[in-house]
């Protein structure tokens, strides 16, 4: 799956961001998505936050809004020079999601924006074994990515957008239980965390896109 589209966004940053614009039209706009996971969270300048899978740094820009300690990992080295231009202020890391070379218990936050659609079951297990590693007892794990739509009406959109964008890995996400799967590690996903004010759990854009906010225990 997937057709020449896909390794065009990724070489030209300019289709990138238009096609990352128009797929956000429908949660409010790209601003609005870029937010999604973050709504709800208590984050202070103090707060230590990874921004996983950073990319160009495009959420990564709204978490320096209220983190003065933010650091971006990507394994792609022309990601990370773009992320470094558009959000000096952050630290920035070239690795591998599922081998952080990061000190257990460093963050107090991590939240990864549409990356995890990108990962093989087995690769994603691991990286969210990595993601408990590296998160303090009580922090939060944030993330939005797709989902298998509720309502059938988006169920078109959904599947020409990952026709034409994405890899049977995307597929492969919107049949997994991922909020199962991280209770299954160990993270609280039903609970009003310390962190967070709202349900841990939200379903936007007819139910084609999830947020989940997983606290691991304290």
């Amino acid at each position: 799956m997937a057709t020449f589209l896909r390794p065009l966004s990724y070489r030209y940053q300019w289709l990138y961001d238009g096609i990352s614009a128009v797929a956000a039209l429908a949660v409010g706009g790209e601003s609005r998505f870029r937010r999604l996971a973050l709504e709800g969270l208590s984050i202070t300048p103090e707060t230590r936050v990874l921004d996983l899978c950073c990319g160009s740094g495009q959420a990564t820009q709204i978490i320096a809004q209220y983190s003065q300690q933010v650091t971006g990992l990507d394994a792609s080295r022309r990601s990370l020079s773009r992320a470094r231009a558009n959000v000096p202020t952050a630290e920035y890391v070239e690795a591998f999601a599922e081998n952080m070379p990061f000190e257990d218990c460093s963050f107090d936050l991590v939240h990864t924006s549409a990356a995890l659609h990108e990962m093989a079951p087995d690769q994603l297990q691991q990286i969210l074994r990595e993601v408990y590693r590296v998160l303090k007892p009580g922090g939060i794990f944030t993330l939005v990515d797709f989902h298998k739509p509720t309502n059938p009406i988006f169920w078109p959109g959904v599947a020409m957008f990952l026709w034409l964008f994405e890899t049977e890995t995307a597929w492969e996400l919107i049949d997994t239980d991922l909020k199962g799967l991280l209770t299954s590690m160990g993270f609280q996903v039903d609970l009003s965390s310390p962190m967070a004010d709202r349900t841990a759990f939200r379903l936007y854009a007819g139910g084609s896109l999830q947020v989940i906010q997983a606290q691991k225990p304290s």
